[in-house]
């Protein structure tokens, strides 16, 4: 074999693996998906919300909903005020279109106002959940979403001086 051969052997070569490892991984059909909880400024002392579960539903979904790995538990969302969030539930999901999540409570959500602790209640969230109606489509690899629950325009005293969690949830 002559240089001259050789030298066109490497060329060629090399063209070759630098056009397949340019071409997109097809194969990647899949979404590292991180959901993450933060929460605007409220006049409390604590906002104790009690998250036990997060599922998920994909547009291509015909199966319903899809539960996430959850940090379960009792989260004060004035703990998650002015840029600090939590990971609140991940999860290798296929990629395609997220339509809703929904997120399964516990019976333990709070309000402290000054020292006296009242208990949240929560009207029909208990058996169904609280949705978030979406329709984002999922970046292949990693996507993340960051949910602002806003204890401002979620919380509601009656006239009994009971406490209700109609709950606010803003995609941000």
């Amino acid at each position: 074999m002559s240089v001259r051969n050789f030298c066109l052997l490497i060329i060629s070569a090399t063209m070759l693996l630098a056009i397949t490892s340019c071409q997109k991984d097809n194969k990647n059909d899949s979404t590292h998906l991180k959901i993450k909880l933060t929460d605007n400024p409220y006049q409390a002392s604590e906002v104790n919300v009690d998250i036990m579960e997060v599922n998920i539903k994909l547009n291509n979904d015909s199966a319903g909903w899809t539960r996430l790995e959850t940090h379960a538990g009792i989260y004060n969302l004035l703990d998650l005020q002015n840029g600090i969030d939590t990971v609140l539930a991940q999860g290798v999901i296929p990629t395609g279109t997220l339509k809703e999540i929904r997120f399964v409570l516990g019976n333990e959500n709070s309000i402290k106002i000054g020292d006296a602790v009242y208990p949240l209640s929560i009207p029909s969230g208990a058996e169904s959940g609280l949705k978030i109606k979406l329709n984002k489509t999922l970046n292949a690899s990693l996507d993340s979403l960051l949910i602002d629950f806003d204890a401002a325009l979620s919380i509601l005293q009656e006239g009994t001086g009971d406490y209700k969690l109609k709950p606010v949830l803003k995609i941000k």
